[in-house]
């Protein structure tokens, strides 16, 4: 099954995270299909780079969001996109 979810990039101390498509099986910071955004939660409030047109593709194609991944979408109006069109 494939699952939307943050892969941890970025220094010690100041994480920046992928949100990236990836089998469910594969470690946290392994393999991905394919990368979808970005989120940063340094800043305030945190700053989210996200490629709609995708993630609404993704989540059309049966990939489940992770929980973290399910609020940063809550934040952007994914689902209402996804139920529109």
């Amino acid at each position: 099954m494939l699952r939307i979810r943050l892969r941890r990039v970025g220094k010690k101390g100041q994480p920046s995270y992928r949100i990236v498509v990836a089998d469910s099986r594969a470690p946290r910071d392994g393999a991905y299909v394919e990368w979808i955004g970005q989120y940063e939660p340094l800043y305030d409030p945190p700053k989210v780079t996200l490629n709609e047109e995708k993630a609404i593709g993704w989540l059309k194609k049966g990939a489940q969001p992770s929980e973290p991944v399910e609020r940063i979408f809550n934040w952007n109006g994914i689902y209402e996109k996804v139920k529109e069109g």
